[in-house]
């Protein structure tokens, strides 16, 4: 980071007025004054509800300029430096062109009158995989080389398939380190529907990942059998299905105990991969893939605060699943989520304080 610059610019910036339009979170600063690198991937191609997170980007960017910037366990948060990098008009172009696709094949497997040969089948899924692999491969190199910089990448999705490259970069980056996966699905499903990165397969492509030691899942509650075996059967593995703490909180167990547990799971670095469809509906309603259930915001915010408190670092991040239907709602949820990740990671980190 260009100290000189970074000193200027927080000298001149008055963090209570008007945020600047087009910047993220309509603050002042660069690739070069940045602490926190945000990566857009504007990709749903595998979504197998309904699509529209790969607009979740350019809305979040959008909106984030209107949400103050004060926190009082954090209230030098707007000084960390973070910046998000131009969301590419290619990947939108690739996105929207295969997920036509995708499309067409997810209704011809869920037997609708689509009619496909085998051979158009196998088509199908051998360009998808491919633009899937090349999009990973992208996210991979920029997390790469903003880790050489010793700055922190953050993925911001598009459909939980797009943070996989960043997942690769951390693991290679970071001795070991654990994962904590809020999120309504599991998301162990092998090759789901035949995407070798489909957002149903996330987490299984990352327990293939070098370095990972644990994977903690918090808000758990729509899986199938399949996944459930390979939670039961993986050590690694600890799921705090959703129904379960509702029944220990219904059962007088507070929320503090739970996460007290949650965090007493983690290791000492944490890469933390949040699909918003971990929380409530009513934060979300038009995430891709909806389910009854879930987190508060205010739950999510504590548990992120407990982190901090125990004194573990948050190495990475990734928010996925924001899509903005018409009214931009879930962009605002998802900006303010995006801020508050960024802000606890850094005091992770000791860049910021945390009261």
């Amino acid at each position: 980071m260009n100290s000189y610059s970074y000193e200027k610019i927080i000298k001149k910036f008055d963090p209570n007025g008007v945020g600047k339009r087009g910047a993220l979170f309509g603050l002042p600063f660069d690739e070069e004054t940045s602490k926190v690198i945000v990566i857009p991937v504007p990709w749903d191609v595998t979504t197998s509800f309904h699509d529209g997170a790969s607009l979740g980007p350019k809305k979040i960017l959008e909106v984030s300029s209107q949400i103050d910037l004060f926190l009082m366990r954090m209230p030098d948060a707007w000084k960390l430096g973070v910046t998000m990098l131009p969301v590419s008009d290619e990947w939108i172009s690739n996105n929207n062109e295969a997920r036509k696709y995708a499309a067409q094949y997810i209704r011809f497997l869920e037997g609708e009158d689509v009619k496909l040969s085998p051979e158009e089948e196998k088509l199908i899924l051998k360009n998808i995989n491919a633009l899937s692999a090349n999009i990973n491969d992208w996210v991979y190199q920029k997390s790469v080389n903003i880790l050489n910089d010793g700055k922190v990448p953050v993925v911001l999705g598009g459909d939980h398939s797009s943070p996989y490259g960043l997942m690769k970069a951390v693991s290679q980056h970071v001795k070991e380190f654990g994962v904590l996966q809020i999120d309504a699905h599991a998301d162990l499903r092998p090759a789901y529907q035949g995407f070798e990165h489909s957002h149903g397969s996330i987490m299984h492509n990352l327990l293939k990942l070098e370095n990972v030691t644990t994977l903690v899942q918090v808000g758990v509650r729509d899986f199938c059998h399949q996944e459930y075996e390979v939670i039961e059967n993986d050590p690694r593995i600890i799921t705090f299905f959703d129904h379960v703490m509702a029944r220990e909180q219904f059962e007088g167990k507070l929320w503090s105990g739970q996460v007290a547990e949650i965090v007493d799971c983690l290791p000492e670095n944490i890469y933390i991969t949040l699909d918003v469809d971990g929380l409530m509906h009513e934060y979300s309603p038009d995430t891709g893939t909806p389910v009854p259930g879930g987190l508060s915001y205010n739950q999510l915010l504590y548990l992120f605060d407990k982190i901090v408190e125990s004194g573990k670092k948050i190495i990475s991040f990734d928010l996925c699943e924001v899509s903005p239907g018409n009214n931009g709602w879930d962009a605002i949820v998802g900006s303010r989520l995006l801020y508050y990740l960024m802000s606890v990671t850094a005091a992770t980190h000791k860049w910021i304080g945390f009261q």
